[in-house]
């Protein structure tokens, strides 16, 4: 397993995912520094956390409409075994996090 430290809002979070998905992961952590930087934008600093909630739900709605729109690509998009553990490695993390607060 191969580990990928990516800056969320101007912190950097060390995140485990599969070997030779480390490219993936960094975009994807763009993609979700982006919508954390949004909603910090909108609501102001109202702690990581529930920054990272606001622009996880904000994804979720994405990939919802995506789904509505054409549910045959975006189930194939979904189910690829990377993004799944990059994302199983992200809330693992993103549980720590929370158990330190």
């Amino acid at each position: 397993m191969a580990t990928v430290t990516v800056e969320i809002n101007g912190r950097p979070y060390a995140v485990g995912c599969a070997d030779g998905q480390e490219e993936r992961v960094r975009i994807l952590a763009k993609q979700f520094d982006g919508h954390v930087r949004q909603v910090a934008g909108e609501v102001g600093h109202v702690g990581d956390i529930r920054l990272f909630l606001m622009a996880g739900l904000l994804l979720a709605d994405e990939l919802h409409e995506a789904r509505l729109e054409n549910p045959a690509a975006a189930a194939t998009a979904v189910s690829a075994d990377g993004v799944a553990e990059a994302l199983n490695a992200v809330a693992a993390r993103l549980e720590k996090i929370a158990q330190g607060l």
